[in-house]
């Protein structure tokens, strides 16, 4: 999965450095696949199983401040979550030179975002820990104003806003993805196009974290 890509708006990296990528101003997405961490996985698993992860949490922290995962269940694995989220949120607070993040760990049990959309944010980092990852498309041959309201009500497979042959990115669990948003500057008019999967029966909840930087 970590194979160069062509997309023009689109880069798998094979190195964590190379996720500064994201800063090139034809970059939407920029991923980096990384092995899985079975202490996190078994955690959540045991969580899940005992319908104990709840609604998930967001917290405003320091980029170097450890988090509180306190209302998480109190299970063996919980502090190897905490060593990732706080790893994390160091990693992406270098990235972005940001002194505050946002930081959303999210429990669902359906598609949050099903449709193709554009966030209004800067660069936003999401990982899907359990469950299917999250779903992205490169855009150099779609048609944007069918996004939204654009797509006139009908699904994303009919509104004209997918080629028959586009190719749907999909983020493994425990890759990194950066996904840049219309905010970021000297990108209006443009963004990540992406979107929540379905969410698998089997791997229901989806739990994933995602990371917004805050300058105050």
């Amino acid at each position: 999965m970590n194979a160069p890509t062509t997309d023009a708006g689109y880069r798998r990296t094979n190195t964590l450095l190379d996720l500064t990528c994201i800063f090139d101003s034809q970059v939407q997405v920029a991923s980096w696949p990384r092995p899985l961490q079975p202490e996190v996985q078994t955690y959540l698993a045991e969580a899940a199983r005992l319908g104990r992860l709840g609604q998930g949490l967001r917290q405003r922290l320091a980029w170097d401040q450890p988090p509180d995962l306190s209302d998480l269940p109190d299970l063996p694995g919980r502090p190897a979550l905490a060593k990732e989220v706080a790893e994390l949120c160091m990693l992406y607070g270098d990235l972005l030179g940001c002194p505050y993040i946002g930081m959303r760990i999210e429990v669902v049990e359906g598609a949050m975002c099903p449709r193709f959309h554009v966030d209004r944010t800067g660069i936003r980092l999401v990982c899907t820990w359990r469950g299917s990852g999250t779903e992205w498309l490169d855009d150099a041959r779609l048609d944007r104003s069918r996004l939204g309201i654009g797509s006139g009500g009908t699904p994303d497979e009919e509104s004209g806003l997918l080629p028959a042959d586009i190719t749907i990115h999909q983020a493994d669990n425990f890759e990194l993805v950066l996904l840049k948003g219309s905010l970021w500057q000297g990108n209006q008019g443009q963004g990540a196009i992406h979107r929540s999967p379905a969410v698998v029966p089997e791997h229901s909840p989806r739990v994933l974290i995602a990371l917004d930087a805050l300058w105050e």
